[in-house]
């Protein structure tokens, strides 16, 4: 055994110094390194593979690989949320058009708009440490299918090696994937967020909208147009969903209708995870920085807000609490924005005698109702746009993160 573990030792540093004598007649890398082993130490080397086999040793590194990779995101992710929350916090108080449709909907607050975002990736992150359950088993011992001879202690080669547990059943060890498909689907799951977000950066960064400058170092000029300032990082971060969602397809597809037990198809499983692995890891760090270093136009978001009757619902909620029935109330709201938009108006703009036309209910208190102010703080239903309410979530989420470490 020292023997084995000194020429093993020895040709980590081979490989790692791009000095390993890599041979195609050996088929593979086990066999290479075996083959190696047993040039330094003689006939003693040929032990090593004792009580083992390619196919249990495949899906132990793959697990000790996806392990590893999930550290990582989850890393990535508690720093995306970090630069979320940051920004949330730096901006509280200001206000932005919510948006269904792509039309402008009701008044809320920046920072609410920012942690809607927090909320997405925490549910990312938990996914992943499921995920990490799953794969945190010793799958060494189960051989090429039916478990080994040998009196081996697979808890102990778990402890060495940083599992929690061991697999339970040598020919699932060796014949299942589904701890890959989990993974990439997680991915899946969180380039999808990271897409949604990158396409508000988008949109955001445009002239139309105009809330968000991202700085050179995140925009791109054109070839020939000197005006434009392309926001090319956050359209490639969006982009980089359609290829995790093709590795994901194409393992499932892998996997389906494979007989038990190993099948040589399974080799086709390594590039779709480890492409997977870093298009997430790389687009969660891209726009952690990009975040960072990007600059809100508060004002324009402000300014936004006028014109779009997005205080329309408030007036028929004031309404209602006036006892008019809620399906009334929506209706006279319709009517009084038809109005406005006939005189070129903005409804918090008509007089209290034009508002009267529509319902005898409404009284000098209505603006209040009216303005995007009175609208914000007026929604302060648990997890609403309500100040006191964001200040909670950001308060929640500030310990949450400090908790992730």
């Amino acid at each position: 055994a020292s023997s084995i573990l000194k020429a093993l030792a020895g040709v980590q540093k081979e490989i790692d110094a791009g000095k390993f004598p890599f041979r195609e007649e050996y088929e593979d890398i086990h066999l290479n390194i075996e083959k190696r082993v047993i040039e330094k130490t003689g006939a003693v080397g040929g032990m090593m593979h004792t009580a083992r086999s390619r196919n249990d040793q495949v899906v132990l590194d793959e697990r000790l690989y996806v392990k590893s990779q999930i550290s990582l995101i989850i890393e990535g992710i508690t720093s995306l949320c970090d630069a979320l929350v940051t920004i949330a916090e730096k901006h509280f108080g200001a206000v932005v058009p919510l948006y269904t449709h792509l039309q402008r909907a009701q008044p809320v607050l920046v920072s609410h708009h920012l942690l809607a975002y927090f909320e997405m990736l925490k549910r990312d992150r938990g996914r992943f440490e499921d995920c990490l359950k799953r794969t945190d088993a010793n799958p060494l011992g189960a051989c090429a299918g039916a478990g080994t001879s040998f009196p081996i202690d697979r808890e102990m080669t778990a402890r060495m090696l940083g599992f929690s547990s061991v697999t339970e059943n040598s020919i699932d060890t060796v014949s299942d994937r589904d701890f890959l498909i989990e993974f990439v689907f997680c991915c899946a799951a969180l380039m999808g967020h990271l897409g949604r977000l990158s396409e508000e950066i988008v949109l955001w960064s445009s002239r139309e909208f105009d809330f968000i400058d991202l700085g050179d170092a995140f925009a791109t000029g054109s070839s020939i147009m000197p005006q434009k300032r392309n926001p090319d990082i956050a359209e490639l971060a969006r982009a980089k969903g359609a290829r995790v969602n093709g590795n994901l397809v194409s393992l499932l597809t892998l996997m389906k209708g494979l007989p038990l037990s190993y099948n040589r198809d399974m080799q086709e499983d390594k590039q779709p995870v480890f492409d997977t692995a870093r298009t997430a890891s790389f687009s969660l760090s891209v726009l952690a920085a990009m975040l960072a270093g990007c600059r809100l136009k508060t004002d324009k978001m402000k300014d936004a807000l006028s014109g779009g009757f997005v205080t329309a619902t408030d007036l028929a909620d004031y309404l209602a609490r006036q006892g008019v029935p809620f399906r009334s109330a929506h209706e006279i709201s319709g009517k009084a924005v038809a109005y406005a938009e006939r005189k070129g108006k903005d409804i918090a703009e008509l007089t209290l005698s034009e508002l009267r036309k529509f319902s005898p209910k409404i009284g000098k208190d209505v603006y209040e109702a009216l303005s995007v102010d009175g609208s914000v703080r007026s929604r302060n239903s648990r997890g609403g746009t309500g100040h006191s309410q964001v200040k909670k979530m950001l308060r929640s989420a500030r310990r949450q993160i400090s908790k992730w470490g």
